[in-house]
């Protein structure tokens, strides 16, 4: 790869569009291109990827990402970012930069019908800390072309969407992902490769898609007795639950049909479990009867 910014072609681009990255919209930049190969390298893209990046700023990432995708989606919210975008491309990327096509748009909000043409597989970013979770559930719900996926996150978060149960922090942001796909910890991020310097290091996420756990249970309806689960985690799912299930009683008969101890609490639960219960949610209604 060439043409990729260093910190002083970052700091060049930002004087020359008065940009002050903002906290409000989680702005920092990659002036590191060793971090940004990293990241394409271990997003593992095949030549007929399609790839999504999510806040591209400046364009860091969006520069390493044309050489080897077949074509790039870019989604950012800032509008003077997204108007830049085109001419960094062209004026860094060569012949690559045709195959950008900038969105200016909210990625919790944009849709399927928006990014059609062609449609994404790859979902490649250095997501916004502030909105990391809601936008990579957004995007693997409203895009089942979407394959696989590799996203820079805070480590925090980075260590809730990967976490398993039984761990301290799994939780609704890891359960939610596993309904979608596979995911693992990819790697640390320092913060000295951003501009500003945040005071918390970030991680990589990889994750690939996969069927859900259940073709019979509605993915609201699970998500429902996941979000009722964690609400109160330190309760028992018998007692958690009994909001979502009309009663304590109703929630431990579908927690009983389910084959769930209703004793247990929601991290110690898997995703296949938490599908269970939503199903028996029936049961749960015919016991109170």
């Amino acid at each position: 790869m060439t043409g990729l910014l260093g910190p002083a072609e970052i700091r060049e681009l930002a004087a020359r569009l008065g940009v002050t990255p903002t906290k409000k919209l989680g702005q920092n930049f990659v002036h590191d291109p060793n971090t940004v190969r990293r990241i394409v390298t271990t997003a593992g893209l095949a030549p007929d990827d399609v790839a999504l990046e999510v806040g591209p700023g400046l364009g860091s990432l969006t520069l390493a990402l044309l050489p080897v995708a077949a074509h790039v989606h870019a989604v950012e919210l800032d509008r003077a970012l997204a108007a830049a975008l085109p001419d960094t491309a062209a004026r860094f990327a060569g012949p690559d930069a045709a195959r950008l096509t900038v969105h200016p748009a909210d990625a919790l909000r944009v849709t399927a019908a928006e990014l059609a043409d062609p449609a994404p597989t790859a979902l490649v970013a250095n997501l916004p800390y502030n909105v990391a979770v809601p936008v990579v559930l957004h995007l693997l719900a409203e895009l089942p072309t979407l394959r696989h996926g590799l996203v820079m996150v805070q480590k925090e978060v980075a260590d809730r969407l990967v976490a398993g149960p039984g761990s301290k922090v799994y939780g609704v942001p890891s359960v939610k992902l596993a309904w979608y796909a596979r995911s693992r910890a990819a790697g640390k991020v320092p913060p000295n490769v951003f501009w500003p310097v945040p005071n918390v290091d970030s991680g990589l996420v990889a994750f690939t898609r996969r069927e859900p756990p259940r073709a019979d249970v509605p993915r609201e309806a699970v998500f429902a007795v996941v979000d009722a689960a964690f609400a109160q985690r330190r309760k028992t799912l018998r007692a958690a639950l009994a909001g979502w299930a009309g009663g304590a009683d109703r929630a431990a008969a579908a927690l009983t049909a389910a084959g769930v101890d209703p004793g247990a609490r929601g991290e110690s639960l898997t995703v296949e479990q938490f599908a269970a219960i939503a199903a028996s949610a029936p049961a749960a209604s015919a016991a109170a009867q």
